[in-house]
């Protein structure tokens, strides 16, 4: 078993934002054991977790080569390298050391699946059937969320996806919506950026190349956008 305690060194240079704002959700050995479960995720997501996770399993198929830019929390990994089964590859990316390191101990045993440090705003230069983004864009800068969904519209082939689940404005009678700005005020304050802009739209003159579609769920909270490229 892996010890979490003691991650490797950063290979890639940890940004300040993710340093200075998320240290308590990705760089903290502990809180691992609570935040990595199901449940956990499910609960963050008021009960949507599964239908989100739904949505980017029904736009891959088996034998895919897919990336991940991000870790993620719960079975996620887990789910997407079932449906891509084992003549498939999930290529999957962090910065954080510990999210690797952890990742890797609960894929163990996956045969297609690997798990290495990187920077999703640089992400290697491969050409992958689809790209699964799964709530990373709230997590991050304005001027980065720019330069990662560029970046994962580089990577797909012809006829590739980029499949991105994430916030999205909520309709103006939400129960929940005061609830979720005091959220995203307290522990997430790049995340209400996500209520601003399209996606589509930070995707700038690359946009072009694509079809896109988007569904929203949660009487508007989650959105899941799919670039597919022309």
């Amino acid at each position: 078993m892996l010890d979490l305690s003691s991650p490797p060194m950063p290979a890639i240079p940890i940004p300040d934002y993710l340093s200075n704002v998320y240290t308590w959700a990705y760089l903290t050995p502990w809180l691992t054991g609570i935040l990595d479960r199901q449940a956990v995720v499910q609960a963050i997501l008021w009960g949507n977790a599964q239908r989100l996770i739904g949505d980017v399993l029904a736009a891959v198929k088996p034998g895919d080569r897919i990336f991940q830019p991000a870790a993620v929390y719960g079975t996620f990994s887990r789910q997407l390298a079932g449906q891509i089964g084992r003549q498939g590859r999930l290529e999957i990316r962090d910065i954080a050391p510990l999210q690797v390191a952890l990742t890797r101990q609960k894929l163990e045993g996956l045969q297609q699946v690997h798990v290495a440090c990187g920077n999703a705003v640089s992400p290697e230069r491969r050409e992958y059937d689809a790209v699964a983004c799964f709530f990373l864009l709230h997590e991050v800068p304005d001027d980065v969320k720019v330069q990662i969904v560029q970046a994962m519209l580089r990577l797909v082939r012809p006829g590739g996806k980029v499949i991105f689940v994430d916030y999205h404005r909520p309709h103006r009678w939400h129960p929940l919506k005061p609830v979720m700005e005091r959220v995203f005020a307290w522990l997430e304050p790049f995340a209400l950026a996500m209520w601003s802009r399209e996606i589509e739209e930070l995707a700038g003159s690359s946009a072009a190349a694509f079809r896109w579609s988007k569904r929203t769920r949660f009487i508007g909270l989650y959105q899941t956008v799919i670039a597919e490229r022309c």
